[in-house]
């Protein structure tokens, strides 16, 4: 048996998991946790990783390796994304990471973190054909699945950290902001050759501004288990009439709303723009939630790979 550390440093936030996995392929978790570390924040135009974020997210890393070093024969695999992936600090900011922490992150491409997406989606719902939206802090992947097989997969490089801070979507939402933020998305998507194909097929949502959407509904039915959010359902009416409720308050009050981390209120509109313009686009009647993505997709490969 050994334990497999995977740290997984997103736009808006770092994740840290660690599974035993058996002699015999099987394996279970033992450990998640998170931190809104948002190295994202402040990137700008010009894609550069910002000192304070840097300092706050390495700051996490190290405060997950003194958890990890207290699991026996480990395996750590670092991985980072879009705000990594797109920075012109990237070098620097990788080299601070292995001096200090002693992590070697793999910064995964788009197309890498799209099919991890998929693979572990498709290891834990059983659906053959659906469009997987992965919705990040500076990205997000897009995954058309047809009997199975990843037909067309890609990375778009806007999310909700992103698209909040370009269209000033934080606090109270000016029209014309917002227009010019759905526009914008919306010439995005409609350049993917290949977008309409995925028409009326169920959408699979992963990532942090979708998970806030699950709970914010299971809270809003009264259910009890409100994280138990894997399978969740949603018709995209209620989809949108989320959205109305959350444009319809400023920051303040979006803090207030049941079911949405106060952290994470000034980019959840950002963060479900994306998903609204989709259904839209594609006339999709209802999305899926799934609480298995790029981590599970690499421990899934991982255990393959070992037999």
């Amino acid at each position: 048996m050994e334990n497999l550390v995977i740290v997984d440093l997103g736009s808006n936030s770092v994740r840290m998991v660690i599974n035993e996995v058996h002699d015999d392929g099987s394996f279970h978790e033992v450990r998640r946790i998170k931190e809104d570390s948002r190295i994202s924040e402040g990137m700008g135009a010009n894609s550069i990783l910002q000192p304070v974020a840097m300092d706050r997210t390495i700051a996490a890393l190290k405060r997950f390796k003194h958890i990890y070093e207290g699991y026996p024969n480990r395996t750590v695999r670092g991985i980072a994304t879009a705000a990594v992936r797109v920075a012109q600090n990237q070098a620097e900011f990788l080299k601070r990471v292995q001096d200090e922490v002693g992590i070697d992150l793999d910064v995964l491409s788009g197309s890498d973190e799209a099919y991890y997406d998929y693979l572990g989606v498709m290891n834990s719902l059983e659906i053959k054909d659906c469009l997987i939206l992965d919705t990040g802090g500076a990205s997000c992947e897009l995954i058309h699945v047809q009997n199975g097989k990843p037909r067309n997969l890609i990375s778009v490089p806007f999310g909700a950290v992103s698209l909040s801070e370009r269209f000033h979507l934080n606090n109270v939402v000016r029209a014309d902001r917002l227009f010019a933020a759905q526009i914008f998305v919306n010439k995005q998507f409609r350049d993917i050759w290949w977008i309409m194909d995925a028409m009326q097929l169920p959408i699979i949502l992963l990532g942090g501004a979708n998970r806030s959407l699950a709970r914010m509904n299971r809270q809003h039915q009264g259910m009890s288990r409100v994280d138990n959010i894997h399978g969740y359902r949603l018709k995209t009416e209620v989809v949108n009439k989320t959205f109305r409720a959350l444009l319809s308050r400023n920051l303040a009050n979006r803090k207030k709303m049941p079911g949405l981390e106060t952290q994470r209120a000034d980019i959840i509109i950002g963060g479900i723009l994306p998903l609204v313009m989709l259904l839209q686009m594609l006339d999709a009647d209802r999305v899926i939630f799934s609480e298995s993505g790029v981590r599970e997709g690499i421990i899934s490969e991982y255990v393959q790979n070992r037999k």
